[in-house]
């Protein structure tokens, strides 16, 4: 199947670059499938178009500041050119994948990660004049140890586990998409960036759809008799790397960790045994869901590492709706939401379109911070 049949056209004003406030006033387009029928509503009204009984699965990742700026560390001990990173995947206590912009990078590069070059009149500059090395004291340090292929590299810091994370947590920023402000929003952007349910680190990226929810929705869902389930999928590049292969098929999704517990799987068995409807709020946890699942009636639980590509003309095994933001033309993402809206054929590729032409047309604003949909 040909990339080019994912692509739009969207008109760079409907882009949005900062949230909305609050998160539960962002517009909803609801798709009703069986009916072929769309309305628009706010996000707060959710309530109103769920079932007693339907069960949203949340995807409680935490987003970690994975955007870090560092210096290379001459021969001489002195700060050399500045790197910009982006923490990919963490390969082992002291170890993470990254993403780097900046020349001259090469296996064995040193670097320094802390935001300023230090005076010479501290511990630090003294360091800096060659007497000892550079690394002193809390100085967050690392070195390029492998190359791996899309140009990404593999980091050994001289910190691990908690001291790492703090370390990351003090100096990095949150990794936003490029088309949203970091300086403007830099202080703002480290708690809206994450959704108001977010419990394990391990994400380089939020899973969107989920910001639009407030813990009063939450309560207010509850009190209806919707069902809330959580389950974990840590954001990396299997979510948000472009594909680059004229074939879709050819396009290799990257590995992601997730989770689901014993008693979750359980209770959402349950609910399939019963009829109700298992709603997905996002991508991620739609991909959690199908790539667990066996059957309509079987979720595994456990740990593992997903990679499933969902694409028309997938049939769902167990996802029955989904809560999602408006994607990127040719992403893997619009290509699971085309896959939704048309199970077991390839109409659903025409179909998102139209629903996105509406959206364009009713002013919706599109990714990361962008308005919301939901597919029942």
């Amino acid at each position: 199947m040909k990339l080019n049949l994912f692509d739009y056209n969207l008109p760079a004003n409907l882009i949005a670059t900062e949230p909305v406030k609050p998160r539960d006033m962002a517009k909803l387009f609801v798709y009703d499938k069986l009916n072929t029928k769309s309305s628009h509503s706010v996000f707060n009204k959710l309530p109103e178009f769920l079932k007693k009984g339907d069960v949203l699965v949340l995807n409680n990742t935490r987003v970690i500041p994975a955007r870090l700026i560092a210096k290379r560390i001459d021969r001489d001990k002195k700060l050399g050119r500045k790197f910009k990173l982006l923490l990919l995947e963490k390969k082992s206590s002291n170890t993470w994948l990254s993403l780097i912009d900046g020349r001259a990078k090469e296996v064995g590069l040193k670097l320094f990660f802390n935001n300023a070059t230090p005076s010479r009149h501290s511990q630090a500059g003294r360091n800096l004049m060659g007497k000892e090395d550079i690394c002193f004291d809390n100085a967050l340090c690392g070195e390029i140890v492998e190359k791996y292929t899309d140009g990404i590299w593999e980091i050994k810091f001289n910190k691990s586990d908690k001291d790492l994370e703090k370390n990351i947590f003090e100096l990095g920023q949150m990794p936003l998409p490029p088309y949203i402000k970091q300086e403007k929003y830099k202080k703002e952007n480290k708690d809206w960036y994450q959704t108001v349910y977010a419990k394990y680190i391990g994400s380089v990226a939020a899973p969107t759809a989920g910001l639009h929810f407030t813990k009063r929705l939450i309560e207010k869902l509850k009190k209806k008799g919707v069902q809330i389930e959580y389950i974990t999928l840590h954001v990396g590049m299997g979510t948000f790397l472009p594909v680059k292969t004229e074939k879709i098929e050819d396009h290799k999704i990257h590995k992601e960790f997730a989770t689901i517990s014993p008693i979750t799987a359980k209770r959402l068995n349950k609910a399939k045994k019963e009829g109700r409807r298992v709603i997905a709020v996002g991508t991620t946890s739609a991909r959690t869901l199908e790539a667990f699942s066996e059957s309509n009636n079987k979720m595994n639980s456990g740990n593992k590492d997903v990679d499933i590509f969902i694409y028309p003309p997938y049939v769902f095994k167990y996802v029955d709706g989904m809560i999602t933001n408006f994607h990127l033309p040719k992403s893997t993402l619009l290509m699971m939401i085309s896959a939704l809206l048309s199970e077991g054929d390839k109409k659903g590729i025409k179909k998102i379109k139209e629903l996105y032409e509406e959206a364009i047309r009713k002013k919706y604003h599109f990714y990361s911070y962008g308005d919301a949909m939901l597919i029942i």
